[in-house]
């Protein structure tokens, strides 16, 4: 749990925006759909830098991408199974409802496609 604390404030100061970011330059233009699924590949990311890597399947990985490919904006299951991705999906968690978004927008699910 120590890790997990010290792994989620260090995520969550990367995503503080810098001077440019702050003033609105990084994000000129983009919906607010679009920042947030920004927000979400660099939470990933760092998210993703933080768990043991060997514990995330390629299945998890591949529905993310499938998520992001879409632009964030179709529902796509990505379904935590081992103790890195429920690490994984509960950082995100935090850190993108600490962006100002819902947390529904992330897409930690286990239920098939449509159901």
């Amino acid at each position: 749990m120590r890790r997990f604390g010290f792994a989620l404030a260090l995520m969550a100061a990367q995503l503080v925006p810098d001077g440019s970011q702050a003033e609105g330059h990084s994000h000129e233009g983009l919906t607010w759909r679009a920042q947030k699924c920004l927000l979400y590949k660099r939470a990933w990311d760092a998210a993703y830098l933080a768990v043991d890597q060997q514990d995330v399947s390629e299945e998890f990985l591949s529905r993310n991408a499938t998520f992001l490919a879409a632009g964030c904006r179709e529902r796509v299951a990505v379904c935590p199974r081992s103790k890195a991705e429920f690490d994984m999906a509960n950082m995100l968690t935090i850190m993108t409802m600490n962006e100002g978004m819902a947390s529904t927008f992330v897409p930690f699910s286990c239920r098939a496609d449509g159901d």
